[in-house]
């Protein structure tokens, strides 16, 4: 399968055939939850987008419905098809690398700002990479998915290590003045 056959792939579908693959059947409100606890930092979604998306993989034979239960409750399972187009997926597809990232807008914008602003923009930023690092902190790092959770710590690190950056340019600080990074 080549590269272009990939653009009508979300990457919505691709976490849910992952998230099938790795932890087997479940419902909606399952890999809703699951997304809650281990793609959230990498990837969002909620229920109105999981719902419809596991309609159409159904539709398209990537998943199927193993069970129904009460109340319309149904369970999927990922196909062979659907373990083929992961499979695909992840060994041939080429990320674009494109990041959709308010806090990196943000930065960008900065010197809109007077220095005042600025810095309680970053400080503001800081204190939430801060608190998104302590949770990744607390994440177990053997489970599935350790190679995300890594890519999240340096991330978060990094990002911690340009707000203190950033926050001592704003305020005129040499290298040597500025006060060791809290992490």
């Amino acid at each position: 399968m080549s590269i272009l056959c990939y653009a009508a792939d979300m990457s919505l579908r691709i976490a849910l055939l992952g998230l099938l693959d790795a932890t087997g059947p479940a419902s909606g409100y399952d890999l809703a939850k699951s997304f809650e606890r281990s793609l959230n930092h990498v990837w969002q979604a909620g229920h109105t987008q999981i719902y419809p998306e596991l309609v159409k993989m159904a539709a398209d034979g990537l998943v199927a419905v193993e069970s129904e239960g009460a109340r319309g409750r149904k369970i999927y399972a990922i196909t062979p098809e659907g373990a083929e187009r992961l499979r695909s997926w992840l060994i041939e597809h080429e990320p674009t690398g494109a990041i959709r990232s308010e806090v990196a807008l943000q930065a960008f914008l900065l010197p809109l700002l007077d220095k005042e602003s600025a810095i309680a923009v970053v400080e503001r930023i800081r204190a939430r990479l801060q608190q998104r690092l302590a949770v990744l902190e607390c994440k177990d790092p053997s489970k599935f998915g350790r190679y995300a959770l890594n890519l999240g710590l340096s991330q978060g690190r990094s990002g911690l290590a340009w707000a203190d950056e950033t926050l001592a340019e704003l305020r005129g600080l040499e290298p040597a003045d500025q006060p060791a990074p809290a992490t």
